[in-house]
């Protein structure tokens, strides 16, 4: 589960952003993270997951 004072997800190897401003951007997680888990990171930290 996702805890916000932490500053890493269990499972999550590696993570990287292809940035686009005012656009959809492509958030790539490397590791054996659970999916649900990345997702309420995303979405705690003020965004919004389009797809999987």
């Amino acid at each position: 589960m996702w805890n916000p004072k932490r500053t890493a997800l269990d499972g999550v190897e590696s993570a990287s952003v292809d940035l686009v401003a005012g656009g959809r951007s492509r958030l790539l997680v490397g590791g054996r993270a659970d999916e649900a888990a990345v997702r309420e990171a995303v979405t705690s930290a003020g965004y919004t997951v389009a797809s999987t």
